[in-house]
């Protein structure tokens, strides 16, 4: 399994992350069996949240016997500091653990939940509190939508958050726009050696109305393996990302690590070549409105 250095946490986790949403409405048994594989072929990268449904909890049994062999991540919804803090103990309660790796403000997308999270009695008020507790041992941000990279780059600038975690495909990341506001993000990142992270690797689009849902993801994700190798190929070409999530479906997961396991036997013409001519390929998230 492939890994690379979680930015100045210096942390070696594997580029693939197990993206725990997927464990959001499973059974117990399903989770396990999920949990296990990831383990079996080299996954040490947790990362998951309190909004997810179930996942905490699914986590929990075999995730608090390995606590020290993985980096686990979780995240916040709250926006306020008495309710961040709480959603924090839950979930540590949850998992059955005592720490997190990495405590992240969950989908901080605009400016506006920016603002409110690092306002005075924000939910980065909660998150600096328990690292000084020692139960938090780094703290992220995390977002969706078109506008995360500039909303991320303005955090970097307000605190020096360890982790960013948002979207990238081939798709957003050919829309000029984005392609310039991730550049410049990657760029500061870099600079503040930031750990950045992303989601969507493998997404296509919105489910269409009239679709049969064969996914538990939001959207429609791709699962032909050569389109998913490409999809793995684009983002792990970019030398300063430190890893991207498993899409929120457990029957994607294996084909997403063998994507992985085999990463380098593509060329970036061959992934090119690939993902340029999808029909339908575009963006699961809504385009930012100009004002």
């Amino acid at each position: 399994m492939l890994k690379r250095t979680i930015g100045r946490l210096g942390y070696e986790g594997s580029v693939v992350m197990f993206g725990a949403a997927s464990l959001g409405s499973v059974t117990q048994e399903e989770a396990d069996a999920s949990i296990s594989y990831a383990l079996q072929h080299g996954v040490n990268h947790f990362d998951t949240a309190a909004s997810y449904g179930d996942a905490e909890m699914r986590m929990g049994p075999i995730i608090s016997k390995v606590r020290n062999d993985i980096f686990l991540a979780t995240k916040t919804g709250e926006r306020t500091k008495q309710k961040a803090k709480e959603e924090i103990y839950r979930s540590l309660e949850r998992m059955k653990v005592d720490t997190v790796d990495l405590l992240q403000l969950h989908a901080v997308g605009n400016m506006e939940e920016l603002d409110r999270c690092t306002e005075p009695g924000g939910a980065l008020e909660a998150a600096i509190e328990a690292k000084e507790e020692g139960i938090v041992k780094a703290i992220g941000i995390t977002g969706h939508g078109h506008e995360a990279p500039v909303v991320h780059l303005e955090a970097l600038r307000r605190f020096p958050f360890e982790t960013v975690l948002l979207p990238l495909n081939y798709y957003m990341y050919s829309l000029p726009e984005y392609r310039e506001a991730f550049d410049a993000l990657m760029e500061e990142a870099n600079k503040q050696t930031a750990a950045v992270r992303v989601i969507k690797a493998v997404a296509k689009g919105p489910w269409g109305e009239d679709q049969q849902r064969q996914y538990a993801t939001w959207y429609e994700p791709f699962d032909q393996q050569e389109i998913i190798d490409a999809c793995v190929h684009f983002v792990l070409s970019f030398p300063g990302l430190a890893g991207f999530a498993s899409a929120g479906d457990i029957h994607l997961f294996p084909k997403i690590v063998d994507a992985v396991e085999r990463y380098g036997s593509m060329s970036d013409e061959q992934a090119e070549r690939i993902l340029s001519s999808i029909s339908g390929y575009t963006s699961v998230f809504a385009p930012p409105t100009s004002t």
